[in-house]
């Protein structure tokens, strides 16, 4: 037993892996990692652009695509080839929770996070072609997309819905989740287990975001100054209050009676930007029952070697509630810090796509010139 399965089996908290690389699945990477506990995989562009430009392991599969299809189509072909086979490694763990946990998470397209029906389409189609249970197709929490998180639970679509930053999204995003699978039941369907969702609330960031506007109203008061790398897990910790509130209660158990499942937060951006910050400092905070939380392979070595599992999710809710108070007495606004890191979120991974695509289309030149 590893401090990844005492974090399930003591703490009812799933511990997945942010990173997704194809040498991982050839060398048995991934499996050892399933092995030490991990039960799921998150991907978004940004590590695929790193994992396609940054080895050549796809190199062959790439060459065979050039001038067949156009390059974005290769791309697409590069990703769910890695999907498909690290759904296959995460499936016994898929079989053995009860189709509670082995998920691995798939991205729509950046360009689409402001766009509802090709959010909607593009969702649907990387469904039907990968057609695994224990996928999840990715859709960010836009204004634009959040109509969408309720068509796709409304079809029986497993999803998860990222790029949260802010508590009144997030509770749009379950409302989401609870009227869409109110729809799924209205339209014939006895049996709702066989969806799974859960809401990726992100976190290192916005510590990012509200020490820079702390230290630039503080003007030497300590007492703000205090308030440094406390937003993001008072937030969070908050978030779950929500959580804990809305997934009861008679809506609640009458989806439930008919199967289905708890739509779990999922705490993203975990690894700690600050240096000055603990490693653990968003994986020891909040640890608790229903959550999930998904780290690159560097924090997932820090929580092997020296984590501490002790539940701490809900703990001092009102201390939480007492900072976030504190920082808007400052004039430091929650929501406005949520718009920022959202549009800073789409933004960064639409970049990567892009610079991947130029990189994708410069190889393929290449390729083509040889």
């Amino acid at each position: 037993m590893t401090t990844l399965n005492d974090l399930y089996h003591d703490q009812g908290q799933s511990p997945w892996i942010d990173n997704l690389r194809r040498d991982w699945l050839q060398d048995g990477t991934l499996a050892r990692l399933v092995d030490q506990g991990i039960r799921g995989v998150t991907s978004n562009p940004t590590i695929f652009a790193k994992a396609i430009s940054g080895q050549d392991t796809y190199d062959e599969q790439f060459g065979s695509l050039v001038g067949t299809v156009p390059v974005e189509d290769a791309y697409w072909d590069l990703v769910v080839d890695d999907i498909n086979a690290a759904l296959e490694v995460l499936r016994p763990v898929f079989d053995s929770s009860g189709g509670s946990d082995g998920f691995v998470s798939v991205e729509v397209a950046p360009s689409l996070a402001h766009d509802t029906e090709g959010t909607n389409t593009a969702a649907r189609g990387l469904h039907e072609r990968i057609d695994r249970p224990n996928v999840l197709v990715k859709i960010p929490a836009t204004p634009e997309c959040v109509p969408s998180i309720h068509q796709m639970i409304a079809e029986g679509r497993s999803i998860n819905v990222t790029l949260i930053f802010s508590i009144t999204r997030y509770d749009e995003v379950i409302e989401a989740y609870l009227s869409g699978l109110e729809a799924l039941a209205a339209s014939g369907v006895d049996d709702l287990s066989g969806v799974a969702s859960v809401a990726s609330f992100f976190i290192s960031r916005v510590d990012t975001e509200v020490d820079k506007r702390i230290e630039a109203l503080a003007d030497g008061d300590a007492d703000l100054l205090a308030l440094r790398g406390k937003a993001a897990v008072a937030q969070a910790r908050l978030a779950y209050a929500v959580f804990a509130d809305r997934f009861v209660g008679p809506r609640w158990e009458a989806l439930a009676a008919k199967g289905a499942r708890k739509q779990r937060p999922l705490w993203a951006s975990t690894s700690t930007k600050n240096p000055a910050y603990p490693d653990l400092a968003y994986v020891d905070t909040l640890i608790g029952p229903d959550t999930v939380n998904t780290m690159p392979d560097t924090t997932v070595a820090d929580f092997l070697d020296h984590g501490t599992v002790v539940r701490t999710v809900d703990a001092d809710v009102t201390g939480s509630q007492a900072v976030i108070d504190r920082l808007a007495a400052a004039g430091i606004d929650m929501e406005d810090v949520a718009a920022t890191l959202e549009t800073e979120g789409v933004a960064s991974f639409a970049a990567s796509f892009d610079d991947l695509m130029t990189s994708l289309t410069d190889k393929a030149a290449a390729l083509a010139g040889a």
